[in-house]
């Protein structure tokens, strides 16, 4: 009885009897059941942390602040990768849900249907939950963080047209994410308000990866709408671009204005320094495990909306003297 009190901290226990029980657990290397603990606490002190893919370099961040804080906190999280598919999320979240965690930390695989199933059992559940990310209508029951990507797109466009660009191509992420349509209704509102006509041509299906930064900057190309800049939906699509631009012979930024979003650390050691957004992601993890620090105590906290700050670097330019 007096070990089990001293090994769970208990107060009625002395100093010096805590510190004897200590040295002998020590010594023979015994380590609490955290499973046997869990069942009669009934908490497992496990987070669950769902994101796309760990190559998304964006999220590095964001969970090492999340496991950072949890750490802190007295947790253990697991991480998993939806892989962008509706199926794999569901079945990560059960099996996280199976694990009994605390909580969930989840970057939704965005889709159009107004409801989806996993989201529903966790209203049922009760399952603590925080998004990393916007929300959208299956999910949005459920608090977030998120940064402000209008506003931050916004920002990217002003900088352009400040700069003298008039015809600047959008390479827009997927079409299902509301990021995806915030930053392209930041970009058309910066348009709007200059007096320029945004122009569907100029609006190209990109994704999230280089490599759909490549094909969408072949299409641009192919199609000739005489841009004199690119703004991209993150700054790996920015970077697939740009290569595609450079090996063409296109120079950055005298010939071709291109800016990113995000400021992943690439971005600015590519072969062209990469204007860009930057997002807070270590302020969203912290956000976030500050939200689910509420949510475990039964308070039903508020969603967090955090700025992003454009970094200016040298892939953007004055248009060149044909494109004005």
């Amino acid at each position: 009885m007096t070990v089990s009190k001293v090994l769970r901290d208990a107060p009625d226990i002395s100093p010096a009897t805590k510190a004897r029980v200590r040295q002998l657990a020590e010594q023979m290397g015994y380590m609490p059941d955290s499973v046997a603990q869990g069942l009669r606490n009934r908490t497992t002190k496990l987070f669950g942390i769902v994101i796309s893919a760990t190559t998304n370099p964006i999220f590095a961040r964001v969970v090492m602040a999340i496991e950072e804080k949890a750490y802190a906190l007295g947790y253990d999280v697991i991480l998993a990768q939806s892989m962008n598919t509706v199926e794999r999320e569901e079945q990560i979240i059960r099996r996280l849900l199976s694990r009994r965690v605390d909580g969930l930390f989840i970057n939704p695989v965005y889709r159009l249907d107004p409801t989806a199933a996993i989201y529903d059992e966790l209203t049922r559940r009760g399952t603590p939950t925080v998004l990393l990310g916007h929300r959208a209508p299956f999910c949005d029951r459920f608090v977030n963080v998120e940064s402000d990507d209008l506003t931050a797109s916004y920002t990217a466009t002003k900088h352009l047209i400040d700069l003298g660009h008039k015809r600047i191509a959008f390479f827009i992420g997927a079409p299902a994410a509301p990021s995806s349509q915030e930053r392209l209704e930041g970009y058309r509102r910066a348009l709007r308000e200059a007096n320029i006509e945004p122009e569907d041509s100029l609006v190209f299906k990109a994704g999230s990866t280089t490599e759909e930064g490549e094909a969408a900057a072949l299409q641009m190309l192919n199609e000739a709408p005489k841009a004199t800049a690119v703004q991209a939906a993150n700054d790996l699509v920015a970077i697939g671009a740009a290569t595609i631009f450079l090996n063409q012979g296109i120079r950055i930024p005298e010939d071709l204005s291109v800016v990113g979003f995000g400021n992943i650390l690439v971005s600015e050691y590519f072969r062209v320094p990469l204007t860009t957004l930057r997002q807070p992601k270590f302020r969203l993890g912290v956000a976030a495990i500050e939200t689910m620090a509420k949510l475990l105590r039964g308070e039903r906290p508020e969603n967090k909306r955090l700025r992003a700050e454009l970094v200016v670097r040298q892939s953007s330019g004055p248009p060149p003297l044909r494109g004005t």
